[in-house]
């Protein structure tokens, strides 16, 4: 039997015993527990040698999952002097980036050059990586760029046959994701066989999974209502979408003077510190803030690589110009190069949302029927594109839900209530699943919460203090026996990754990452159709066509992208 049929629904007994054999032989302890979990090998016969394409935030949070024994990075591409050395050096006090050096041990840049190939402003950035890869060895990449580059990249780096793992969304828009889509599948038909996973990673954290087995178990009764939630505390002048920049790239910038405040800081703290840990964390930041002004180098480069000028408008009402480079390093904040709060944050719970639902439905994946939703801009000056709130409510198909049957069956529905805001963020971000018999609520992809009873007062069971409460199911002993074997469970960054890299070198339609095409571009559908619907106050009813790879209809007028791409 397979380990994927081992976990399949109805073997809790079995998926416990094997999870406390491998703790048991250590596994757990090296971190190998995801490929137990979600049915792939725990080590390669040979890493996959990998380029990454962009290494900003959420590159480097990649390139901190990666495993040695599954990964090996050869190439690098990212025009900004500060994202280079993040990708090599990480950042310090964040622990999900701690850089190439860190990751595969290295002593110092110097060393970690000789092992992997930098592609800058100066050599071309990420489409030189991809014209170079074969030469270079590379055999896939990792995309993190900005959002409107996603489908260029993917689609460049496919036809050069490279396999592609491309951070969430899929695309900037519903029509390239499909071209997307089109041409990885193409690949399969031609027998190259190339993947494309999109890195939703909740399909590989353990939380979600002990979840999905509660609400297939029928633990929580009958699943009919979802809240999800991303809130920040994000006001004008802290703003972590609006990041500063150096001086000379726009003077009249509102935090023109901050990163100079910042360096001056960390080096009065270096100044006062004493102990070799204070130092070194003291001259970590020093450099840190360095690099972050180097990025003054790409103030006239940046127009090379597609950025624009525009004009917008500072809290005053002001016109004022936005550089190219603005653009690039704010790229979050402009419609052109992003698509705002449902793309980078509510395309991961929606994708939550919906993996929740389809355990409802024994595994298969459901479509919404429809989403009325709004968005205000009610905290940040008119210096930016995207909203500040976002606030959404889904329908999606119960079981025993029937359109034709206008009595019953068509009011059987399962509703999902979402908000994104800006200016507080009690509460941060997660889900509450709310069934009959009781419920659960996932905070920060890492606690999970089951709560018993469908009345005001219901409770919720407490289980090992590591583990935070528990309901009195066989799904969560796994999660209490990972975390007492090793500290926090995984996000899931690492066992996307882990997996990918397996079906890499085990190549077969058999063997699929989790969020494949079809998949991410389902994803994409939702936020990009809640963008739509916000922006235009009003309700979308669905069309099944948008979720079809091979229908040129889009909801958000977008098919020209097939075109663009011959596919």
């Amino acid at each position: 039997m397979s380990t994927a049929q081992q976990f399949g629904p109805g073997n809790d007994v079995t998926r416990r015993d094997f999870i406390k054999g491998t703790i048991a032989a250590g596994a757990v302890a090296g971190g190998s527990l995801g490929a137990f979990y979600f049915g792939y090998s725990a080590s390669l016969s040979k890493p996959v040698r990998v380029g990454v394409l962009g290494t900003g935030d959420e590159g480097c949070v990649l390139i901190g999952a990666i495993n040695p024994e599954f990964i090996e990075v050869r190439s690098i591409a990212d025009i900004r002097p500060f994202s280079i050395y993040r990708a090599f050096h990480g950042e310090v006090g964040v622990d999900a980036r701690p850089g190439l050096l860190k990751v595969y041990g290295w002593k110092s840049e110097h060393e970690a050059r000789k092992h992997v190939k930098v592609y800058d402003h100066d050599n071309g950035g990420y489409e030189e990586l991809i014209r170079n890869a074969k030469e270079d060895g590379i055999e896939a990449v990792i995309i993190a760029l900005p959002l409107h580059l996603h489908a260029p990249a993917a689609i460049m780096a496919m036809n050069a046959g490279l396999h592609v793992m491309t951070e969430k969304l899929m695309g900037h828009t519903v029509g390239a994701c499909k071209a997307m889509a089109r041409v990885a599948n193409r690949t399969w038909e031609h027998g190259k066989g190339l993947y494309l996973a999109t890195g939703h990673q909740r399909h590989y954290n353990i939380r979600y999974f002990e979840a999905v087995e509660m609400i297939r178990s029928g633990k929580i009764g009958q699943l009919h209502f979802i809240q999800a939630q991303w809130h920040r505390g994000n006001i004008p002048g802290t703003d972590s979408w609006q990041q500063p920049m150096p001086k000379d790239i726009k003077p009249e910038d509102a935090q023109a003077a901050r990163l100079a405040e910042m360096l001056e800081a960390a080096q009065r703290e270096l100044s006062a510190a004493k102990t070799a840990k204070e130092i070194e964390t003291a001259m970590a930041k020093v450099a840190l803030r360095k690099a972050q002004i180097a990025d003054t180098a790409i103030k006239d480069k940046a127009v090379d690589y597609g950025y624009t000028q525009k004009t917008v408008k500072d809290a005053q009402g002001k016109p004022q110009p936005r550089p190219p480079a603005e653009e690039l390093i704010r790229w979050r904040l402009w419609d052109r190069t992003g698509a705002g709060l449902m793309a980078e944050l509510g395309s991961h719970q929606l994708d939550a949302a919906s993996i929740f639902i389809a355990a409802a439905h024994d595994g298969k994946k459901q479509y919404p029927l429809n989403v009325a939703a709004a968005a205000s801009r009610s905290i940040f000056p008119p210096d930016r594109d995207v909203e500040d709130h976002v606030y959404c409510i889904f329908e999606f198909p119960a079981p025993g839900y029937d359109p034709k049957d206008p009595g019953h069956g068509a009011k059987k529905k399962i509703g999902v209530q979402y908000s994104s805001i800006n200016g507080n963020g009690f509460g941060g971000y997660g889900e509450i699943v709310h069934g009959t018999n009781g419920g659960f609520v996932l905070e920060r992809e890492q606690t999970l919460s089951p709560f018993k009873g469908a009345e005001v007062q219901a409770t919720v069971a407490s289980g090992p203090a590591s583990v935070g409460p528990t309901l009195d199911t066989q799904a969560s002993a796994a999660v209490a026996l990972a975390a007492a074997a090793g500290g926090p469970v995984s996000r899931g960054y690492r066992e996307e990754l882990e997996h990918w890299a397996w079906c890499i070198r085990n190549r077969s339609r058999e063997n699929m990452p989790r969020c494949h095409p079809e998949v991410a571009l389902g994803d994409a559908v939702i936020a990009l159709t809640a963008n739509k619907a916000a922006r235009e106050g009003k309700r979308i009813e669905f069309k099944k066509e948008w979720f079809d790879i091979e229908s040129n209809l889009t909801p958000d007028d977008s098919e020209d992208e097939l075109k663009r791409y011959g596919v």
